[in-house]
């Protein structure tokens, strides 16, 4: 599996995926897993919500992911006074041409970073909705397509804070994952104390992919090989997560994964396994993302979520 380089030779995708984790983790220091689950997430052509306290780098790893990758990027702050406009974009008159002319809002980017999206009111909230599933966006009689690749990176603060409003399951379930970052290790925070900003570093960062690279990325790991048997287990977790592996495991579900979550879920495990440089998904990859593609879909949040998921890939038994 190879792509061209900028200016270079083909080189193995797997070596250049993993040049893009080294970058990554210079800014974003020991995450090495959201990292790897962030890349994942954006080769499925999914969507990534964040859901941590403030501080911790959710908005560094969005710059941080677009630089790398070559990605023009917009930052949306969600606040309680925000409009669906503010996002999308207005058509303002133009007197000079006695026409209406769209003005293009900070989603018509390639990364577009929702901060602290539980802080504006639904109807706000729900402005993404058609520009997440559908990769467009319908306005005074005109649908207008989005960049491709279009990857939209959402932060939430936990919904026990003051002035947050709870994410719809309709908005939970465009977000193919959902992550923590939490807490440094101690080694890392000691890292960070001393290495200056690392936001300002970001500016410096040579972009390692453009792109139409991305997307043939993407189309790689679409095509990476899933065997029956792999499916029969991905069948297996999705059945766990509707109720029928016993009480123990799934206490406390609400609801179980859709078909299109299992969709994602194979396309999570496939983005994973190339990252991981295998040509065919392995149990192990699957294991790896499932928690952060069925948490957020379980009741409970994202980390009660995953906690749940964590149980049911226990008592699911690998084919």
């Amino acid at each position: 599996m190879t792509v061209r380089s900028l200016g270079e030779a083909n080189v193995p995708v797997v070596q250049r995926l993993t040049a893009v984790l080294a970058q990554l983790d210079r800014i974003v220091v020991g995450k090495n897993e959201p990292l790897k689950l962030a890349l994942a997430c954006l080769l499925a052509r999914g969507h990534l919500l964040i859901e941590d306290i403030p501080g911790v780098g959710k908005s560094t790893l969005a710059q941080a992911l677009a630089a790398t990758l070559g990605l023009k990027y917009a930052r949306v702050q969600f606040t309680s006074d925000l409009l669906p406009a503010d996002v999308l974009g207005v058509s303002i008159f133009d007197a000079l041409s006695q026409s209406f002319r769209f003005h293009p809002g900070p989603v018509f980017n390639s990364v577009v970073l929702a901060d602290e999206i539980n802080r504006a009111p639904p109807k706000t909230q729900s402005a993404l909705l058609e520009a997440m599933e559908e990769r467009q966006v319908s306005q005074d009689g005109e649908t207008r397509a989005l960049p491709d690749p279009f990857f939209v990176i959402a932060t939430q603060n936990p919904v026990e804070q003051i002035g947050a409003y709870p994410l719809p399951e309709s908005q939970l379930d465009r977000f193919l994952m959902a992550v923590e970052l939490g807490y440094p290790d101690p080694a890392a925070e000691r890292d960070l104390l001393t290495g200056g900003d690392r936001r300002a570093q970001i500016a410096t960062l040579p972009p390692l992919a453009d792109p139409p690279t991305l997307v043939e990325w993407q189309r790689e790991a679409a095509r990476v090989h899933v065997a029956p048997a792999l499916l029969d287990y991905v069948q297996a977790l999705l059945a766990a997560t509707r109720g029928n592996v016993g009480s123990g495991a799934d206490a406390g579900a609400r609801r179980g994964l859709s078909p299109r979550a299992g969709i994602m879920l194979l396309a999570a495990a496939r983005a994973w396994a190339l990252v991981s440089g295998r040509p065919m998904v392995v149990p192990e990859d699957v294991q790896a993302v499932f928690p952060s593609v069925a948490g957020h879909r379980l009741a409970g949040g994202a980390r009660s979520g995953a906690l749940q998921a964590q149980s049911l890939l226990r008592a699911v038994a690998i084919p």
